[in-house]
């Protein structure tokens, strides 16, 4: 499942995989919380926790998350993975050029860090006048 994290700045979202994370976890947890910055205006600032507490992506999940590189890479700011699982992280940071905005990874005894790091990522009011 993914939870939401609470507590963060107002200009990042974010969420934490728990257990198995499949496709409705997406639906019904991250894609809409991703949908109201963008109407909203914002750009999407994210951090994302793999924690100790993380088994496994489901394969639909795994296309839902393909599925988020599909919305206008304006929207996206700074992407935070937060994770100590090796294999995940070199898989995210090799693909990471084709991944909308800018990403890094984070271990998880470095949380804090990636939400400040997310945080000072692009605004809303950043973003050059059309």
């Amino acid at each position: 499942m993914i939870e939401t994290m609470h507590g963060l700045p107002d200009d990042v979202l974010g969420f934490r995989a728990v257990g198995a994370v499949e496709a409705s976890d997406y639906e019904s947890v991250l894609d809409p919380a991703i949908e109201a910055a963008v109407e909203a205006g914002r750009k999407v600032n994210l951090v994302f926790v793999l924690g100790d507490e993380f088994e496994r992506y489901s394969l639909g999940a795994m296309w839902q998350d393909v599925k988020l590189e599909g919305k206008p890479a304006s929207v996206w700011g700074r992407i935070a993975l937060v994770t100590d699982h090796g294999i995940i992280g070199e898989i995210v940071h090799g693909l990471s050029f084709l991944l909308p905005g800018d990403v890094r990874i984070f271990a998880v005894s470095a949380i804090d860090d990636a939400v400040a790091w997310a945080a000072a990522g692009p605004h809303a009011d950043d973003a050059p006048a059309s």
